[in-house]
């Protein structure tokens, strides 16, 4: 087994991991399952460091495939999603995912002119930029077979899948201390007044 073709594997799971982290860590932010058990200004910190990390690391992984003699991927098939010949469909999943996670990487640094309401849909894109990520590692990766590998993947997705549901109910619940609907008060019942005798 070659260098060049471990770096190629290392690379692409340290890249997936630190995804995940990122993805992760942004839905405990969104959710606050910490609660105040950490900062807000440190968390979100890690979680753009994450993210940032992610992005290299895919960078290392692209270049080290582009310089491997045992596929052959050029510029078209790293950066046109379908274009490769080897599995066309999971390598167009990575294509994917690392334009995405380049654009919501560069949204960090350009919030204050693209405005928090197109960053936060920006920011919507990160849950299928992880799937998409996760497709690709489990169906192109050399290593999906091994029991440690296979199980990141299916940890990951399901800690990510729990936050998503955690935020989507928090997102449907009604605000807290919003008053409850009042119900309309039933009429008071009509009393009859006694006939009078006369005797």
């Amino acid at each position: 087994m070659s260098v060049e073709w471990m770096a190629i594997r290392g690379s692409g799971i340290i890249a997936f991991l630190l995804l995940a982290g990122s993805t992760i860590w942004g839905l405990l932010i969104t959710t606050k399952v910490l609660g105040r058990a950490v900062k807000a200004k440190p968390i979100a910190w890690f979680h753009e460091s994450l993210a940032i990390g992610s992005l290299v690391a895919t960078g290392v992984h692209m270049y080290f495939l582009f310089n491997h003699d045992f596929v052959d991927f050029g510029y078209r098939a790293l950066f046109v999603p379908g274009a490769s010949a080897w599995r066309p469909l999971a390598v167009a999943l990575g294509v994917v995912a690392f334009y995405t996670m380049f654009v919501i990487t560069v949204s960090f640094y350009v919030k204050k002119w693209i405005g928090q309401n197109v960053w936060r849909a920006i920011h919507m894109t990160s849950f299928g930029t992880f799937v998409a990520a996760a497709l690709h590692g489990i169906f192109s990766g050399t290593d999906t077979t091994h029991p440690v590998v296979m199980g990141m993947y299916i940890a990951s997705l399901a800690i990510v899948v729990l936050l998503m549901a955690i935020r989507i109910a928090q997102a449907a619940a009604p605000p807290v201390g919003a008053a409850a609907p009042r119900r309309p008060r039933p009429a008071p019942a009509a009393t009859v007044e006694p006939a009078e005798s006369h005797s």
